[in-house]
């Protein structure tokens, strides 16, 4: 195999690969990228067993077609320092024999492993598919990946749940995270294709991907899926992922309905106050402090070591017209909310212990559910 290809070519592509290469693991070939070259194109590819991606990069000067693989974090730095405009020149003799690569006065060689050894993540039969607006993916993933749990032992929660379902007569696909402390749901108008489709749990790993790469695209993406498999495809690229083996949880069942004491409170505002205030405290779950009243909120925080930290907003920020309320919560949980909604902030509260719902006011159909703790 030989070919030769522009340095910011190569680059892009290698860069959308290698992310998906585990670091350390106990098989030396899936540390390697896959490389093929015919008909010039040169197509990359990369797994970890979970996750497979594939990159087709045209405009190749292929001199002669083959296959190897090669480590590709390596290859990635090495594509990554080399100078803005370079050529790069990759030439495998074929066998044991190593990776050649040449560009302008650099040269080295690249240790490879057979290509034989590479496994395939075959996509199987994926019998749903529906395009959707990368903005719209986008929003899906933005507004619910926080919440993702990272305690592996409750795997189902390691993923979004997305599925198709009805609220009012529409039809949305709706997309939902919990890691049992916070909770996340989200939904948008039903993409042509996808009534059909099963509840999946797409994993933490594949969402970070996934989210890379739609910012990368202004085509629609193409996602097909099974039971056990999704795929997405944006342009010349292709993720495809296996599924949680799990079932997610009734979130419904937690989304508390009778909530009726509600704040509106401005975004900017209450978002630097929390951030202020839980400045105060080196813990990591630096809890603040809510205190309601008529249209004003005064939040505290403090700290064994540090002191007490205070700071209210009034009316000129604040909408309150219920009865005083108390409650605190985690800072970090607060920010992650906030940081997803825009303008104005709704908190629909019931008491000082009970579960709060958290909305977008200018966009209601991004809901959150916030646990509150003891301060």
């Amino acid at each position: 195999m030989k070919f030769s290809v522009d340095r910011a070519v190569l680059l892009k592509a290698l860069a959308h690969v290698q992310s998906v290469v585990e670091r350390r693991n106990t098989i030396p070939i899936l540390a390697n990228v896959m490389l093929a070259a015919q008909d010039g194109t040169l197509t990359l590819t990369a797994t970890d067993m979970e996750i497979a991606i594939v990159e087709d990069v045209p405009g190749v000067t292929v001199s002669r077609a083959g296959r190897t693989t090669a480590p590709a974090a390596t290859l990635y730095e090495i594509v990554r320092k080399l100078p803005d405009g370079a050529k790069v020149e990759l030439d495998h003799a074929g066998g044991d024999a190593p990776l050649a690569l040449r560009a302008g006065r650099f040269a080295t060689s690249l240790m490879v492993l057979p290509v034989e050894d590479f496994p395939s993540m075959t996509e199987g039969k994926l019998p749903h598919g529906f395009q959707i607006p990368p903005a719209l993916l986008r929003e899906l993933v933005d507004r619910t990946k926080f919440a993702i749990s990272t305690e592996e032992t409750r795997y189902y929660l390691n993923g979004i749940y997305l599925h198709a379902t009805e609220v009012d007569g529409q039809k949305v696909l709706r997309a939902v995270a919990t890691d049992g402390h916070r909770l996340a749901r989200v939904e948008e108008p039903l993409p042509e294709g996808a009534e059909g489709m099963p509840g999946v749990i797409v994993p933490r790993k594949t969402v970070n991907e996934i989210r890379k790469l739609a910012d990368e695209t202004g085509d629609a993406i193409e996602v097909k899926l099974s039971d056990t498999k999704i795929s997405f495809a944006f342009g010349s690229v292709r993720l495809t992922s296996k599924l949680i083996d799990g079932t997610f949880p009734e979130y419904e069942r937690v989304i508390p309905r009778g909530n009726d004491k509600i704040m509106t409170v401005d975004k900017k505002a209450f978002a630097d106050a929390v951030s202020r205030v839980a400045a105060i405290s080196s813990e990591r779950s630096r809890p603040v402090k809510l205190s309601l009243k008529q249209d004003s909120l005064t939040l505290t925080a403090s700290s064994p070591d540090q002191g007490q930290a205070e700071e209210e907003l009034d009316n000129g920020a604040v909408s309150y017209g219920s009865g005083p309320i108390e409650i605190g919560f985690q800072a970090r949980y607060l920010a992650d909310i906030t940081d997803q909604i825009a303008e104005k902030v709704e908190f629909r509260f019931a008491d000082g212990s009970a579960p709060t719902v958290v909305v977008d006011a200018a966009k209601p159909e991004a809901l959150y559910v916030l646990m509150p703790m003891r301060v």
